[in-house]
């Protein structure tokens, strides 16, 4: 490992919250597949299968933030705690639902339920943030987390695929269900590097999302979504059109891997200035390199076009991570990178349902106008936004609170 990551596992106890964040981290790309693996086989009725992931999807992506919000408020360990119990139940109830043939309402009851799982990147950025704020040190940390990220869409997707095809249906969802346990309790038990929670009066101004600068965030990260959400069901169906329905997954596979080694050589680099511009540009770069996508003509253009994609991806959402931190008080810094993630959550739902449409309606090469489009969209919305960017939230210095081991600055809206 290059000695700039070496240097941030130098603080205690960063290796086991990171380790525990990846564990915490893995349902993220395994569940909604493997929900979509396990139905399918249990039942044959694709459509039923994509519509409860995509329950899933947008219940996460609709309860998300208030479990931050709270988290913010009360601590990670007093409310991802019972969060996470309560997805957990309602996985277990999902998996008993599709085995025993129960009416469908129960599947998507339970399904809506699965969606109180945290998100864990944003409470181990969270932690981050904590360690290094104002340091060339968090740069690094949010660029080595951006690569978990990506390891985890590469691995779990074909982990969950493999093991409800190999082993029995409902595995694949059932090991996201244990990783999430593990992941989440194991991180809570680390007391010493947990963010100290602020009082409620640090939230009578409401949700982060009231940041302009948040909002251009999310609503650019909406298209962004469209993006990835289309390009996955696209990918299967034209591979499935090029007779190789099996190679979508490994072609997926390098979508992520260009992200993670882009990801890599980023966090290794330091900026001076605004990281405004830089986040401008890679949303260009990212809506640009969707141009080749239009003109694929086999899988193995088809995979290089994608790797070529996929190297804009974890730089931008490095820089936007660091412009959350500068437009969202600190008082709410999780519920701020949440509301990142579920701008994203929800364009995956869409990118998807529209590709499915329109490969319907003209077939797997038309649809890559979709991504085509969406990308074209998050620039439109990053350009009338960008002044906003320009302004950060300004934070207020107050007196140092002690808790679990540590101390962390107060601040507000000033």
């Amino acid at each position: 490992m290059p000695s700039p990551y070496r240097a941030i596992f130098a603080a205690p106890g960063t290796k086991a919250f990171s380790t525990a964040g990846f564990l915490g981290r893995m349902p993220l790309s395994m569940m909604g597949i493997g929900i979509v693996t396990m139905v399918s086989q249990l039942t044959g009725r694709y459509g039923l299968a994509g519509a409860l992931s995509a329950t899933v999807a947008l219940s996460a992506a609709a309860i998300g933030p208030q479990i931050s919000r709270l988290v913010d408020r009360h601590g990670q360990r007093r409310v991802l705690r019972p969060a996470t119990l309560v997805s957990l139940a309602a996985v277990s109830g999902l998996l008993l639902c599709a085995t025993f043939e129960a009416p469908d309402w129960t599947l998507f009851l339970f399904a809506a339920l699965v969606g109180c799982v945290p998100s864990v990147g944003s409470m181990i950025r969270a932690r981050w943030a904590v360690l290094y704020r104002d340091t060339p040190q968090l740069h690094t940390a949010y660029s080595f987390e951006s690569v978990v990220d990506e390891v985890c869409f590469i691995f779990g997707p074909i982990i969950s695929i493999g093991l409800s095809t190999v082993w029995f249906p409902e595995a694949g969802p059932l090991l996201a269900g244990a990783f999430l346990a593990v992941g989440v309790f194991w991180l809570t038990a680390q007391r010493e590097t947990e963010p100290v929670p602020h009082p409620r009066e640090h939230h009578t101004s409401g949700s982060a999302l009231r940041s302009g600068g948040l909002q251009v965030l999310v609503a650019t990260f909406v298209a962004t979504g469209a993006i990835f959400g289309a390009i996955d069901v696209v990918t299967v169906a034209f591979a499935e059109d090029e007779g190789h329905k099996s190679m979508a997954s490994l072609v997926l596979a390098v979508y992520a891997l260009g992200s993670c080694l882009a990801g890599a050589v980023y966090g290794l680099l330091h900026f001076k200035g605004a990281p405004a511009p830089r986040w401008l540009l890679g949303v260009c770069a990212m809506a640009v390199s969707m141009i080749p996508l239009q003109l694929v003509g086999n899988l193995l253009f088809l995979a290089v076009a994608l790797f070529v994609a996929g190297l804009s991806i974890a730089p931008t959402m490095i820089t936007t991570m660091a412009l959350v931190e500068q437009h969202v008080p600190r008082a709410k810094l999780t519920e701020g990178m949440t509301w990142v993630s579920t701008g994203l959550a929800v364009g995956v739902a869409l990118g998807s349902s529209a590709a499915g449409w329109v490969i319907d309606a003209a077939g797997p090469d038309a649809g890559y106008a979709v991504p085509g489009v969406s990308g074209a969209a998050a620039v439109v919305v990053g350009f009338l936004g960008y002044r906003r960017l320009k302004r950060p939230v300004p934070q207020r210095r107050g007196t140092h609170e002690h808790g679990h081991g540590q101390r962390e600055e107060h601040s507000d809206v000033a």
